[in-house]
């Protein structure tokens, strides 16, 4: 199975560059299955029903969530009535919406698990914990298993790498919206990346105005943070090729797509 993962979706700007480019990703990848992070996608902050909506129109399968899940607000009254948006599964238990998901296409069934970390972050439950239990119940349905893990720390994201080395196809990071250069296939089979970075605003702070980011650094003042809407945009993503029958990763690539490193088809 090919599996395509696109990085944090930020604001507007990432989702035209999504727009534009998803068809061109899966002309050159052909992936079976297309994930990405929308925890960012409405402005930098959360997801609507809208947009989610608009994801799976663009050719995205299945959304992942993170620290933002619940900024906007309305994500309580859609998220438990749709099939493939998921949330960190070591929220509260009493949180709505659920953590892993599967996938079926062609032919191919995929589960899906977000996870969130706690280093620098919200608490929560541990997510090494929920890991195994979420993998118990997936390897029932399928030898195929790909995690995003939202975490701050590449400690923890590599840490839960080799957690999940042999078990998971693949162990994706997000959160930090910077790219790393660590891709690679664990020995077990587990394809890994601390963070495969943003799909957003090239010329800002992590997808935010670099005017806001730089004053706050300089001042230690408070100011609210805000998304552009106009701007040159990046794309980061994750491809992946796993054995149908083993569950481990074949190869694995990252995607790395602005003005400065055009896409080649």
């Amino acid at each position: 199975m090919k599996v395509l993962f696109i990085g944090d979706i930020v604001g507007s700007i990432g989702r035209d560059a999504l727009e534009s480019y998803l068809p061109r990703l899966k002309k050159k990848y052909m992936p079976d299955a297309v994930i990405a992070n929308g925890e960012n996608a409405a402005a930098g902050r959360g997801i609507t029903k809208a947009i989610y909506q608009d994801l799976l129109f663009m050719g995205v399968d299945m959304v992942t969530m993170g620290n933002h899940t619940w900024d906007q607000k309305e994500i309580f009254d859609f998220i438990d009535e749709v099939d493939y948006l998921i949330r960190p599964a070591n929220f509260s238990p009493e949180a709505p919406g659920r953590g892993m998901a599967t996938l079926t296409k062609n032919g191919k069934t995929l589960s899906v698990i977000n996870l969130h970390g706690r280093v620098f972050l919200p608490p929560h439950d541990d997510p090494f914990q929920k890991a195994d239990e979420l993998l118990a119940e997936a390897k029932a349905v399928s030898p195929l298993v790909f995690v995003d893990f939202h975490a701050e720390a590449t400690s923890e994201k590599i840490a839960m790498g080799w957690h999940l080395d042999g078990r998971a196809s693949v162990v994706v990071g997000t959160h930090t919206h910077v790219q790393t250069a660590d891709s690679r296939i664990l020995p077990g089979g587990t394809a890994y990346i601390s963070d495969v970075g943003m799909t957003g605003p090239y010329d800002e702070v992590l997808g935010m105005s670099k005017d806001s980011v730089l004053y706050r650094f300089k001042t230690n003042m408070p100011t609210r943070f805000e998304v552009p809407k106009r701007g040159r945009s990046v794309v980061s993503g994750f491809f992946t090729e796993i054995d149908d029958e083993t569950g481990k990763a074949l190869s694995c690539e990252r995607i790395y797509i602005n003005d400065d490193y055009p896409f080649r088809g």
